[in-house]
């Protein structure tokens, strides 16, 4: 069953509730309800305005998810706001949350990892289809090579920040992709970039560093994240070709440049969870100070295969150090 029947049939369940035991409840403030048609309950089109309303309203401690206890209100309110009388979120039994939490989880957490972030929230409420589409890539980044030629790109003056107006520039080229057409005006691609800044903007200082835009514009996966690269298996060379392949994206013996600079922002997003252009071009600085013996600020199969053991060992110690306590 889909989570939208079963908010309708929860809904069903709370009217028969409310009408058989009379409940005599004060209005309840729920932040959902003022988003929904008050004859048919039908949600209404959210503005890019609206939906951050509803994000930082749940997203209560700004984290960039919506988990635990978060989720929990944002459910009992989303289904009690869609019932035809004024009852409660609490009316919403815990038995009841549990097998809404199942559903809903399984139809919008798309990673997997039992909380909601903003781009799967984007899927579950109802919004101006030009917003939408800036939720909504056709084709995932592969790698964080493409992701670091896109940066260079619109990081124009090479501040290492993606500016409002360059923002701009990078949604409006974004939405003109998607739709292949040109009809996005000026003030909604303003409202639009303020708005992305709100969500995404975590340190609020009015522009992106590279971490904070690399939720915005995600990769498929870290590849570097994989098990194989943990100690947990013996690292093989098909494991280290693969990895070298991923990022030797031109196939020219050497991985340099962005493809360098992408291979090292997955390496950093191990061991760092806010991190911008400086930190990305002191780690280059110290991992190539440690491998690049030829001193051609590139990295070859061999000495890829270096830090991919270093890794690998890292992450082991780690692992047995764990256990231990």
């Amino acid at each position: 069953m889909s989570f939208s029947a079963e908010a309708s049939s929860a809904a069903a369940a709370l009217d028969a509730a409310a009408a058989a035991k009379k409940l005599n409840l004060e209005k309840a403030t729920n932040f959902m309800k003022q988003y929904r048609d008050p004859h048919s309950r039908e949600l209404k089109k959210l503005s890019a305005n609206q939906f951050m309303d509803v994000w930082s309203h749940y997203d209560k401690d700004g984290n960039g998810y919506i988990e635990g206890t978060e989720l929990d209100g944002f459910l009992r309110e989303f289904v009690s706001s869609a019932n035809t009388a004024d009852v409660s979120p609490e009316a919403v039994s815990d038995a009841m949350l549990v097998e809404l939490k199942q559903c809903f989880m399984e139809a919008y957490d798309d990673n997997q990892d039992g909380k909601i972030d903003i781009r799967e929230l984007a899927q579950l409420l109802p919004m101006e289809e030009n917003f939408l589409l800036l939720f909504r890539f056709d084709n995932p980044l592969d790698s964080s090579v493409e992701f670091m030629k896109i940066w260079r790109e619109y990081d124009t003056d090479g501040s290492g920040y993606i500016e409002a107006d360059e923002l701009k520039n990078f949604l409006r080229d974004l939405l003109k992709e998607a739709k292949k057409i040109n009809d996005v005006s000026e003030d909604k691609l303003i409202e639009y970039t303020d708005t992305m800044l709100q969500v995404f903007d975590a340190n609020k200082d009015g522009k992106l560093q590279l971490s904070e835009m690399a939720k915005l514009l995600p990769v498929k996966e870290n590849f570097l994240c994989r098990q194989v690269f943990k100690g947990a298996t013996k690292l093989t060379k098909d494991d280290i070709e693969r990895v070298f392949s991923l990022y030797d994206r031109d196939n020219n013996g050497t991985i340099e440049n962005e493809e360098l600079r992408g291979f090292l922002k997955d390496l950093l997003e191990l061991v760092k969870k806010d991190y911008d252009a400086d930190d990305l071009q002191d780690f280059e600085e110290t991992i190539l100070r440690g491998v690049d013996y030829n001193d051609d600020g590139k990295i070859n199969r061999k000495e890829l295969t270096m830090i991919l053991l270093a890794l690998a060992k890292h992450n082991q110690e780690d692992d047995s150090a764990a256990k231990k306590e």
